[in-house]
């Protein structure tokens, strides 16, 4: 059997793209249709067989290694080519099956990921975001259609239009002829002769574009959201994949999230938890009137209902919690502490004895917070 390299007219250290280019200008010349000859036929047959063993790396492996090369590969692990064999008889070759029609040039394009980074406040009620995303455009030039314009794709003189040419493979059972793609059109049907100068023939570019996004609020860090439609535009117009967003919810300095709550700790002084007071704090989304009652201890929990979250799927917005911390004078004045001893005094305090071990106060500020 002649030599697949010589056949194909390439050295033994051809690269892939070396043989499909000597491929496809012999197929060209010696193909039925093309070249009537018997002569030419019989050419084509070793030329398509030679292009087969040495376009698949395995088979080219073991071909230089000493295999014979035959027919469908050569040695026992591709005796026969019964993947070609099997396309055959169930539904890959030949009689229009669904294999045979030509591959369409539009394909869906890929998936993009932005990450965006919101403040706890823009997680309240939602934000909006203008982002801008380096991605593939259609082509304003050929429009998707990846011809110079004032030029279209012309049917392929190989498969005329099928993208799939009929080879003829000798098998255990005889010759049996199979459907392959074609390798002159890569089994789209049609060629292009004039490729669109802005985009090389794939019908679309790299450019930035801005996407306008709506951010729903009750998103936490790590969560994606899908825009459907906004990722890339596929090879040749094809319709785009989808967009998806990353979110990170950078750390407040003053609130942190509890589920839908939102919460927080206040400083009091110690008249105040004695005495009571009034005092105005201020939340994400604006003032908030909170009253303190005398002798308000600390690690007590204030609940002000729906100045929370609103969550993500749903409108009842959660509460926001305070924890009051009682914050203990550590520098007084003689007429100060005049004054302390004497309330002291009247009060009669305890001295100081053990009691019940009490666990600190951030821990205690902790388990309120989660029960309520």
């Amino acid at each position: 059997m002649a030599d697949h390299y010589e056949v194909l007219g390439v050295s033994r250290d051809a690269s892939q793209d070396d043989i499909k280019k000597a491929y496809r200008r012999l197929a060209r010349q010696l193909h039925p249709d093309v070249n009537p000859g018997d002569d030419a036929a019989e050419r084509f047959k070793l030329v398509t067989h030679a292009y087969d063993v040495l376009s698949d790396a395995e088979q080219r492996r073991r071909y230089d290694m000493g295999d014979s090369g035959g027919f469908g590969g050569g040695g026992a692990a591709g005796f026969g080519g019964f993947g070609d064999i099997f396309d055959t008889f169930f539904g890959g070759g030949g009689g229009g099956g669904a294999r045979t029609r030509p591959r369409s040039r539009a394909e869906r394009g890929q998936d993009a990921l932005v990450r965006v980074t919101l403040d706890l406040g823009e997680v309240v009620f939602g934000a909006h975001r203008d982002l801008e995303v380096d991605t593939a455009v259609i082509c304003e030039t050929c429009e998707g259609g990846c011809c110079q314009p004032g030029t279209s794709p012309v049917t392929c003189d190989i498969c005329h239009g099928s993208g799939h040419v009929q080879r003829t493979v000798r098998s255990l059972i005889g010759n049996v002829v199979t459907n392959q793609p074609c390798a002159t059109c890569q089994g789209h049907g049609t060629t292009i002769p004039y490729p669109c100068a802005t985009c090389q023939g794939q019908g679309r570019v790299r450019a930035r574009r801005t996407v306008s996004v709506d951010i729903p609020a009750g998103v936490e860090t790590g969560l994606r959201l899908q825009l459907p439609g906004s990722g890339e535009v596929g090879p040749a117009g094809g319709p785009n994949g989808d967009l998806y967003l990353e979110v990170t919810v950078e750390p407040h300095d003053i609130f942190s999230r509890d589920g839908d709550d939102l919460l927080a700790t206040l400083d009091v002084s110690m008249t105040d938890a004695i005495l009571g007071t009034t005092t105005t704090i201020d939340a994400l989304d604006g003032p908030v009137d909170l009253e303190l009652r005398a002798g308000v201890q600390a690690g007590d929990v204030l609940t002000i209902k729906g100045r929370g979250i609103t969550p993500l799927r749903g409108h009842q917005r959660g509460d926001l919690r305070v924890g009051v911390h009682v914050v203990t004078p550590t520098r007084l004045d003689h007429k100060e502490r005049a004054l302390i001893e004497e309330f002291a005094k009247k009060t009669k305090a305890p001295a100081p004895h053990l009691a019940e071990f009490q666990q600190g106060l951030f821990a205690k500020l902790r388990d309120r917070f989660r029960n309520g």
